[in-house]
């Protein structure tokens, strides 16, 4: 069964803390947008995984999925 990951768990921050680094940073702000995107895209995957989404197609989204999630991580950590 597909699950949107908490990024904000993951990350250890909370709603108003991420809104706060959100609204003083555009950049980080479009990279969560990114990785909400890319999340639903996964869920999707996930749940269409029954009709015949590729196992590699699964990967590499979460692929592209992590790779923001760490940009995020790294700007946040600077």
């Amino acid at each position: 069964m597909p699950v949107k990951h908490d990024l904000l768990q993951d990350l250890g921050l909370t709603k108003e803390a991420v809104s706060k680094f959100r609204s003083e940073n555009p950049h980080l702000n479009q990279l969560f947008v990114q990785y909400g995107e890319k999340d639903a895209e996964v869920v999707d995957a996930e749940a269409n995984d029954a009709i015949g989404v590729p196992d590699d197609v699964l990967r590499t989204l979460k692929e592209q999925r992590l790779q923001i999630k760490d940009k995020i991580a790294q700007i946040l950590s600077a």
